[in-house]
């Protein structure tokens, strides 16, 4: 049953995308920051983490909730360091996924070895 509601989550966000991408002006990378934003404030509103226990993966996966990490790095980092934890806390929260995106990223582009469009 998790898996289904996981899915059915992950689906409504992705269809959700593809909503504003068919409907409105806006550039897929736009769409990526908007969702980032939602994470972290949904984040900081308090939803975010019943959300995320009631959809499971399907709501940690996509970038809402990369947002959501880094807004909870940020408050872990500004409690504990004051100000500089402005700096700090969403590098040190997301170093691990954004580590691991750039180093899968590159095997692939070895493995891949794309073209450059002209």
């Amino acid at each position: 049953m998790d898996f289904l509601i996981a899915f059915i989550v992950g689906g409504l966000i992705c269809a959700a995308v593809q909503v504003l991408m068919d409907t409105t002006k806006l550039m897929p990378g736009r769409i990526m920051v908007i969702l980032v934003c939602l994470g972290a404030l949904l984040g900081a509103i308090g939803i975010y983490e019943p959300f995320s226990k009631w959809g499971k993966a399907g709501a940690t996966v996509p970038l809402i909730g990369f947002g959501n990490v880094l807004y909870q790095g940020v408050k872990d980092s500004v409690d504990k360091y004051g100000f500089l934890g402005l700096f700090k806390g969403g590098f040190t929260a997301s170093a691990v996924g954004i580590s691991a995106a750039l180093i899968f990223g590159y095997i692939g582009s070895l493995i891949f070895r794309p073209k450059k469009k002209v």
